[in-house]
C-alpha cells in the first residue's frame, strides 16, 4: 500500500447527516476533519425528512412539556436526563441553523394567530401537546443538509470522501493493542467496479486506511433491512455492524419505528407523506371512505406513530385492503399547495391530487430507535468511539421515537460531542498517539462472476424481514426468521472472504447483521411495548421496563445500559 493509501485526522466522521456534518462543522474549529460519505456527500437519511425540527419556541410551549410527550411516546423507556439534555439544546440549534442560512417558513403578518407577526410557522406532528416543529416547507431535511454540507465544503480543515465506504473500525486489540478504535478502513467506491463489468477483471479496489484520534459513527439508520423503507438506498445500517464487529454494546434493536403513511404506487418507492398532514386537519380511512383511528386511540389520527401504524396494519388486514386512505381534502387547496409544496407534486407526479381526493397510503419501515448504545455526548462502550443521531441508542426514543424528535437528535449530539471531543482533545498534546496499524489485506480475494449471490441474497433477507419481524410479530414467526438470517450469513460470509469487496456486497453483510440482532432482541422482549408488539405477549410487562443489550459472543439480555 502506497502513502497515498493512508490518512490521518483527528477526527473522522462517519456519514455526512445533519448529526456528522454538525459534528465536522463545530470540531473544524479547532481539529483536522474527514467524513466519509458513501455516496454523494448530500445523499444522507436529513436529506429526506419532511415534517421539521421539534423545539419549544413557542410563548405558550414548554421544555417541560416537550419533555414530557417525549416520555410517554417511549413508552417508559426513556432516559429522562437525556431527553431533557437534547430538548432544551434545541432552540440554540435552530438558531444556528438560521445562522447559516436556513428559513425556516414565517407567519404571515395579519393570521390571526397567537403569534406576532415575525416569528416561525410552527407545526404540529403526532404525539407533540403544542405547536412546536419548525420546518422549511416539506423539505426540511434538505435544507439543513444543504446549508450544514455548504458550511462544511468552505472549511479548510474539513476534507469530504465521497463515494467511500467504511468498511471496517480499526480496533488495535484485533492485533495485540489496546481496546479503542483508531479509525477505520474505507473502500474507494470509484475503484470498485461492479461484478461481471470488464473493469473487474483489470482492476482492484482501493482500501484506504485511515486513522484518526477519535472515530464518530453518524450513519444514520437500516431502513433497508426491510423490503418497504421509506429510507434512502444508504441507510444499511453500516454503523450498527461496524460498531458490533468491533465489540461495542448495543440496545434496543427491536423497537424499529414503521412510519404510517407512505404514499402506495408501485413506482413510487414509497415516497414518504409527512406526518405533519395528520397535523393540519388530514384524516386517515378506509378504502370505503370510514375514519378509524377514533376507535384505537382518543388522540385520534395525532396519536403517536407507533399506534397509528399498527391502527392501519389491523384495518388492513381486518379489510384484506391493501392500503388505506389519508385525505386532507378538508383543508383549502391553496393552503395544501403551499404548505406542502413538494409532496403535493410528487402526488400529481403519480396521478393523485392531494387537494381533490383522499391518497393511498401504508406503513414502511422508516427509523431506527436501537443503535450503538452511547450517553448524550456521544461516548460509547469502545474507547474513542462515538456515535451520535440515529445510529446511536441514548434513551432520547425509548420503545417509540417523537415525530421531529429525530434532525433535532442529531443538531444537539453532533454540537455536544464536538464540544466533549475539545475538552479532550483541544489541546493537541492531550491527543492520544496512534498506535502503528497494519494496512488493508485482500489476501486471497478475487473479483466476483456471481454478482447474483448478492442480489439474491439482499432480496431475500428483506423480504424475510418484513414478512416476519415487522409491525406485528410472534415467536414463531421471529425463530423461522433467525433460521433463514443464519443460513444466509454462511453464504455472505463465505462470499465476502473469497471475494474483493464491494459497496453492495458490504452493504449485504451490513444489514445481515442488523437483521440479526432485530430479531435476537426482539426475541429476547417477552412483551409489548411501543413499536414492538407481539402476538403471543400483548401486553406491557413492567418488569421489562429495561433496554436489551447486545454484544458479540452474546445472547440479548434485558439489562440498564
Amino acid at each position: 500500500m502506497s502513502a497515498q493509501d493512508r490518512l490521518h485526522c483527528d477526527v473522522l466522521v462517519i456519514g455526512s447527516g445533519a448529526a456528522g456534518l454538525t459534528l465536522a462543522l463545530e470540531a473544524s474549529k479547532w481539529a483536522d476533519v474527514i467524513v466519509v460519505s458513501k455516496r454523494a456527500a448530500s445523499e444522507a437519511n436529513t436529506k429526506y425528512a419532511q415534517g421539521g425540527i421539534s423545539a419549544v419556541l413557542a410563548p405558550d410551549d414548554s421544555f417541560d412539556e416537550h419533555v414530557k410527550d417525549t416520555l410517554i411516546a417511549g413508552a417508559g423507556l426513556c432516559k429522562e436526563p437525556v431527553v431533557r439534555a437534547i430538548v432544551e439544546g434545541a432552540p440554540a440549534r435552530i438558531k444556528a441553523l438560521q445562522d447559516l442560512g436556513v428559513e425556516f417558513d414565517m407567519r404571515p403578518k395579519g393570521d390571526g394567530s397567537q403569534f406576532e407577526s415575525g416569528e416561525l410557522d410552527l407545526g404540529r406532528e403526532g404525539g407533540h401537546s403544542k405547536r412546536r416543529v419548525a420546518h422549511s416547507g416539506d423539505i426540511t431535511g434538505r435544507s439543513v443538509e444543504a446549508a450544514l454540507l455548504a458550511a462544511c465544503q468552505a472549511s479548510p480543515r474539513i476534507r469530504i470522501l465521497e463515494d467511500h465506504m467504511a468498511i471496517d473500525l480499526i480496533v488495535p486489540a484485533r492485533f495485540g493493542g489496546n481496546d479503542r478504535c483508531v479509525g477505520a478502513y474505507v473502500l474507494d467506491c470509484a475503484t470498485s467496479p461492479e461484478p461481471g463489468t470488464p473493469e473487474a477483471d483489470a482492476r482492484t479496489a482501493r482500501v484506504l486506511t485511515v486513522t484518526a484520534h477519535a472515530t464518530v459513527l453518524a450513519t444514520g439508520g437500516a431502513g433497508k433491512v426491510y423490503l418497504y423503507t421509506s429510507n434512502p438506498d444508504v441507510a444499511s445500517g453500516d454503523g450498527v455492524a461496524m460498531a458490533y464487529r468491533a465489540g461495542a454494546v448495543i440496545a434496543n434493536m427491536e423497537f424499529f419505528q414503521f412510519h404510517p403513511t407512505c404514499l402506495y404506487h408501485p413506482q413510487a418507492k414509497s415516497f414518504l407523506i409527512s406526518e405533519a398532514l395528520r397535523g393540519e386537519g388530514a384524516i386517515l380511512r378506509t378504502i370505503d371512505g370510514t375514519p378509524f383511528m377514533k376507535k384505537y386511540d382518543p388522540r385520534a389520527d395525532l396519536a403517536p406513530r407507533d399506534i397509528v401504524a399498527r391502527s392501519i396494519d389491523a384495518e388492513m388486514k381486518r379489510t384484506g385492503a391493501e392500503h388505506v386512505l389519508l385525505d386532507i381534502t378538508s383543508q383549502r387547496p391553496e393552503f395544501t399547495k403551499a404548505r406542502f409544496p413538494n409532496i403535493y407534486a410528487e402526488c400529481l407526479r403519480w396521478g393523485f391530487d392531494l387537494t381533490a381526493q383522499p391518497i393511498p397510503v401504508v406503513p414502511a419501515a422508516h427509523y431506527m430507535c436501537g443503535g450503538v448504545a452511547a450517553d448524550v455526548d456521544g461516548r460509547t462502550s469502545v474507547s474513542w468511539l462515538y456515535a451520535i443521531g440515529e445510529v446511536s441508542c441514548t434513551g432520547l426514543h425509548g420503545a417509540n421515537r417523537l415525530a421531529s424528535n429525530s434532525l433535532l437528535e442529531g443538531l444537539v449530539m453532533g454540537y455536544r460531542c464536538a464540544k466533549l471531543l475539545e475538552e479532550k482533545m483541544g489541546d493537541r498534546s492531550q491527543r492520544p498517539a496512534i498506535p502503528e496499524v497494519p494496512s488493508w489485506d485482500a489476501g486471497a480475494a478475487a473479483p466476483s462472476d456471481e454478482a447474483v449471490v448478492v442480489t439474491q441474497n439482499w432480496d431475500e433477507l428483506r423480504r424475510a424481514m418484513w414478512n416476519y419481524v415487522g409491525i406485528v410479530r410472534s415467536q414463531k414467526r421471529l425463530a423461522r426468521a433467525l433460521h433463514r438470517i443464519n443460513m444466509l450469513q454462511e453464504e455472505i460470509r463465505e462470499y465476502y472472504w473469497a471475494h474483493l469487496v464491494t459497496r453492495d456486497l458490504l452493504e449485504l453483510r451490513n444489514l445481515a447483521t442488523v437483521a440479526e440482532l432485530i430479531v435476537k432482541c426482539a426475541m429476547a422482549r417477552r412483551e409489548s411495548r411501543g413499536l414492538h408488539t407481539m402476538l403471543d405477549a400483548p401486553n406491557t410487562d413492567p418488569r421489562m421496563q429495561r433496554d436489551t443489550i447486545l454484544r458479540r459472543g452474546t445472547l440479548a439480555t434485558l439489562d440498564g445500559v
